[in-house]
């Protein structure tokens, strides 16, 4: 009698240990974005599983996953990111992460006082050259579909991806990444240029008020043009006068 409740105790204690070891495994969906942009060819490998997928063009991905394993993202030209999956992590629909461009420390030169030494100038690149964000590369990789382009069936040598990409809504997905950008960095800018103390004290803008003040102002062209040319006067002028119209907008809401 004794031994058969030594066994059982034994197989209670299996039983017991083998349904607690047992951890939930969920497919998770998450999404990997840079400045906001969606990011392609990102990996994504969980090492505890031995199991690793890859970011689509809109920066999706599927992975199997268990509470508290740990998600490496990586890329090329990105600082990479760790992600101990939480409890939080496994009821959400949506994983985001967020990876940033990585800085390239360089090491020190010396050189002489010939500022005129440019890699236009010693014809590394071409004199002019437009430089691209990275939501306008992807833009300019897509392509951007003219209906002058169909004349190019005639000669056999039309492309096809703008006129694909046009269909499935990616190209004005991209165009909108491109605005968001630049909407981004104009607000960014915004705020190196004027402190908060400038919004409050010089616009009397409330304390409260002066992020959504930013938005407003950088959605006038004029002025985004002002400031990106680097004029100050037009640009102190043009926010004066956007201050001023934005407090009347205040004040009428509150009435």
């Amino acid at each position: 009698m004794k031994t058969s409740k030594t066994i059982s105790a034994v197989f209670f204690l299996f039983f017991v240990q083998n349904n607690f070891g047992q951890t939930e495994v969920k497919r998770l969906y998450g999404r990997v974005t840079e400045m906001s942009n969606p990011v392609e060819g990102v990996n994504v490998i969980n090492s505890n599983a031995e199991v690793a997928v890859i970011t689509d063009a809109q920066g999706n991905f599927a992975i199997d996953v268990s509470e508290g394993e740990v998600l490496l993202f990586s890329s090329v030209g990105l600082n990479s990111v760790k992600r101990q999956i939480t409890s939080d992590d496994m009821r959400s629909e949506l994983l985001s992460i967020k990876m940033n461009a990585e800085e390239v420390a360089l090491k020190e030169v010396i050189v002489n006082d010939n500022t005129a030494i440019t890699a236009e100038n010693l014809g590394i690149i071409p004199r002019g050259q437009k430089k691209y964000t990275q939501a306008e590369r992807q833009l300019a990789t897509a392509g951007d579909f003219k209906p002058v382009m169909l004349l190019g069936l005639l000669g056999g040598s039309m492309q096809l991806d703008p006129l694909i990409n046009k269909i499935n809504g990616r190209t004005k997905r991209l165009k909108a990444n491109v605005e968001i950008e630049k909407k981004e960095k104009n607000f960014e800018r915004l705020g190196y240029l004027f402190d908060e103390v400038y919004f409050v004290e010089r616009l009397n803008i409330s304390k409260e008020n002066v992020n959504e003040f930013k938005f407003y102002a950088i959605e006038n062209e004029s002025f985004c043009a002002a400031m990106n040319s680097k004029n100050k006067t037009s640009t102190e002028f043009l926010l004066g006068e956007l201050a001023v119209k934005y407090k009347e907008i205040i004040t009428g809401e509150n009435k």
